[in-house]
């Protein structure tokens, strides 16, 4: 019966890589298309993601432009990128929507360091939930008599074990997120090391 396990590894190795995916949405300072895949835009009545209607590129370190495909929609964009958490203000040429990426502040980083917690905390309850929908099915074959009462208990610990590691691993990627962004704070506007 691997099954149970081998389901649970693969389901929680999903919320593990959609966990780190959210992080990168988390600014850091640089522009990284990545900040605006949460993005919808309202084009033709229904929601739809930013990257289906225009290009979207970073051609320097702090700037991100989308380069809609209709022109039509540029209002649109910007609304969206207004309404959104990003904390970011659209400039608009008419043709191209640019996104000026400001320095980060140490207020601003606390905020991101609570944001990517938050996050954590979504991907930790994903794998939790994981772990209680497989721990039913494993129940629910011993009471069919499927797998004795010892073979339950040995594959809900296996489970278990699966559930502490896969939060250990979310865990380690909040805690370098934490220390990068405590790092940087640790820094002043001229870039000297502030010494507490």
């Amino acid at each position: 019966m691997a099954d149970f396990l081998n389901e649970a590894k693969e389901k929680m190795d999903k919320a593990v890589e959609a966990t780190k995916h959210r992080f990168q949405g988390i600014r850091a300072g640089r522009a990284s298309i990545a900040m605006l895949d949460g993005i919808r835009v309202d084009q033709y009545g229904a929601p739809t993601p930013l990257n289906q209607v225009a290009n979207v590129s970073a051609p320097e370190a702090r700037v991100l432009t989308i380069d809609p495909w209709d022109k039509s929609v540029i209002k649109a964009i910007e609304k969206a990128i207004m309404v959104s958490d990003l904390g970011l203000t659209p400039n608009n040429d008419g043709k191209i929507i640019r996104l000026v990426i400001p320095e980060l502040t140490a207020d601003r980083r606390k905020e991101y360091v609570k944001l990517a917690k938050k996050e954590a905390e979504e991907g930790k309850i994903a794998v939790r939930k994981i772990r209680q929908d497989v721990n039913a099915k494993i129940k629910k074959a011993e009471k069919d008599k499927e797998i004795s009462e010892d073979d339950m208990k040995k594959f809900e610990k296996q489970v278990q074990d699966l559930t502490d590691k896969t939060i250990i691993t979310i865990a380690a990627k909040i805690e370098i997120i934490s220390q990068t962004y405590r790092l940087y704070s640790s820094y002043n506007e001229k870039g000297l090391l502030i010494i507490s």
